[in-house]
């Protein structure tokens, strides 16, 4: 259908909704039907605070959009300010608690690190051996 041959409120009212996708929802759950919706937008305008619940999810949005940005830049200047010795200092420290909590790992594993053990495929020495004649 196009545009044309609809009466200009019709057309504004799609305007709304396109601004609103929150009643799109509200039709396709059931709880209001196009019909009701236009009437009350027609009767109330759009302006009225009916369409309040619908605004303030896009205001919702609006500011968690806000709230991400802002965490962005909390970031940023925790960045700038960021003293580099200092952070290689907590990078050593994390390094040699990492080293240690391997240590103690491969000791619970048997200790076999690098070639001071056993390879493992190797027999130990059975007392009793015995040949084939």
């Amino acid at each position: 259908m196009s545009n044309n041959k609809l009466h200009p409120s019709v057309v504004k009212f799609k305007d709304f909704v396109k601004n609103n996708p929150q009643i799109i929802k509200e039709v396709r759950s059931g709880n209001a039907t196009w019909q009701e919706l236009y009437e009350d937008w027609y009767l109330l305008g759009e302006e009225d605070s009916r369409w309040d619940s619908y605004k303030e999810n896009k205001e919702k949005k609006n500011s968690s959009e806000e709230k991400k940005s802002d965490w962005v830049g909390n970031i940023m200047g925790t960045l700038k300010h960021m003293d580099t010795n200092q952070m290689q200092g907590y990078i050593n420290n994390l390094s040699q608690a990492l080293s240690a909590v391997q240590g103690v790992i491969s000791q619970f594993q048997g200790g076999q690190t690098g070639g001071s053990s056993k390879p493992a495929n190797s027999k130990p020495n059975n007392p009793f051996a015995f040949r084939k004649d």
